[in-house]
């Protein structure tokens, strides 16, 4: 990652578009597991990262739920510096590799780039990602390694090793406090390890991230269920912790209450990605894994995860896949990226059609009634409210159903901890900062929020770390 021999100097922004990211061929793509997009080559990086204007003020900044320094980071890929340029963004984001391939940058740092106004604006998330990459690249000695504060003397448990917990854990290790990262399941990385499948976000990815973080010092537990294997108030006591930060996001799914839920062959978008991922269906058959390979496939919903199920769903042999959204796609809360991928994959979109009973033969599905709608007035989201058509019933052959609606939060570690202020939906209540109403205890992500973005969780978990960090201090 040395500085490029003969760098130029800094010259005028390039006028030219937008570099493309190489994706692999989707007929190819769509029967296996690899990752769909390639990257970019040192020299698209260095072509996209000239389209930077290298602004006075750099809006993109603001934009970024960690702020990042990211007019410093494209600037050091202009000048071939890249091992400054890694180091640049892990001191706002220890999973540059990582938020490169899965944080909405079209919604927010590259929404607020000046030259999206009149265009398209600097592929930042692709840059982050090129950088990113080559860090991982490196041999562990080789790699950035945010520095570690002086051993404050004090121990942090972290609830929950996703997004937010491992910012929280990374960002606690800088101030010098001894982390130890508790993992319910039995591989760390929460949503990014059993919820994002292995063609946008590859399992080694995250582990070599997270790999990081233990050269850094934070220590994680795996197979540990705070709620059940550990109560808080042990963590606090027996277990000798100072402080806890809860980041175990929402995991707990929602379903369309309708008839026929109970069929064989019907599964919740967290089981089936969480069954494919942590049990390895995609190396099937090198690993045998019990989930159900549907011949015709049925996914509900519209968002990420509802795209993310149905390309998993084509990938395991499905002959047809069908997402069904009650609105249009103009609606739909997925990424414009992973729609077009899904299209290009042969996913068959059903818009304006809303699921009113599944039925089958013998306990087994076999079809899944709908409802034609139309878009009336807008809701309380702003978007407008789908309105079934009446007489408008039709019938979907299929032998799997994933309902891909979103998630809740799960009780379990409530419902141990009856002195902690939750709201009616059973979310976590913590200030700005991530202070709940137990002493020593904060909490960050979706377990605060609802379900939001990998970015939008470590940001929480970054503020909250700090919080905490003060917290400690202020005690001492």
């Amino acid at each position: 990652m040395s500085p490029v021999e003969g760098a130029s100097p800094r010259r005028k922004p390039s006028r030219a578009p937008r570099t493309p990211m190489p994706e692999r061929d989707p007929v190819a793509r769509a029967q296996d597991f690899s990752e769909v997009s390639l990257g970019y080559s040192e020299e698209q990086a260095r072509a996209e990262a000239d389209r930077c204007l290298q602004c006075a003020k750099p809006t993109c900044i603001d934009g970024c739920p960690v702020n990042i320094d990211i007019k410093s980071f494209i600037g050091r890929i202009i000048e071939g510096e890249y091992a400054q340029g890694v180091a640049v963004i892990k001191e706002r984001n220890a999973l540059p590799a990582v938020c490169g391939r899965v944080c909405p940058q079209e919604e927010q740092c590259e929404a607020s780039c000046v030259l999206a106004r009149k265009g398209e604006p600097v592929a930042i998330g692709r840059l982050e990602r090129f950088l990113g990459d080559l860090d991982l690249a490196c041999d562990l000695e080789e790699r950035c390694r945010p520095a570690v504060g002086e051993d404050s003397g004090f121990r942090v448990a972290v609830v929950g090793s996703g997004p937010a917990g491992l910012a929280c854990a990374g960002e606690l290790r800088r101030y010098g406090h001894a982390v130890t990262v508790f993992e319910s399941l039995h591989a760390p990385g929460g949503v990014l390890s059993y919820g994002i499948p292995e063609f946008r976000l590859p399992k080694s990815i995250v582990a070599s991230e997270i790999e990081m973080l233990t050269v850094m010092g934070v220590t994680i537990q795996t197979d540990a269920v705070i709620g059940a294997t550990y109560t808080l108030d042990e963590l606090l006591t027996e277990q000798g912790f100072d402080a806890v930060f809860i980041g175990n996001g929402a995991g707990l799914p929602l379903f369309l209450g309708i008839p026929g839920e109970n069929l064989n062959g019907v599964y919740s978008a967290n089981e089936f990605l969480t069954r494919v991922n942590l049990m390895r269906a995609y190396e099937f058959p090198r690993a045998d894994t019990p989930v159900w390979r549907g011949r015709k496939v049925a996914v509900v919903g519209g968002g990420n995860v509802a795209m993310d199920a149905a390309r998993t769903a084509k990938r395991l042999g499905a002959e047809e896949v069908f997402l069904v959204y009650r609105r249009t796609e103009a609606e739909m809360p997925a990424r414009r990226e992973e729609v077009h991928h899904a299209r290009e994959e042969g996913i068959e979109f059903m818009m304006l059609c809303s699921p009113q009973e599944i039925v089958g033969h013998d306990g087994w599905v076999t079809g899944m009634v709908a409802t034609r709608m139309e878009l009336g007035e807008p809701d309380e989201s702003g978007r407008r409210a789908p309105v079934c058509v009446v007489g408008s019933e039709f019938t979907i052959d299929c032998d799997t159903v994933i309902v891909a609606l979103g998630t809740r939060a799960n009780p379990l570690l409530a419902k141990a901890t009856p002195d902690l202020e939750l709201t009616r939906r059973g979310y976590i209540v913590a200030d700005e900062d991530g202070a709940t109403s137990k002493p020593g205890v904060f909490a960050g992500g979706d377990i605060v929020t609802g379900s939001a973005t990998v970015i939008l969780a470590m940001g929480a978990g970054k503020r909250a770390a700090r919080a905490i960090d003060r917290w400690l201090r202020d005690r001492e």
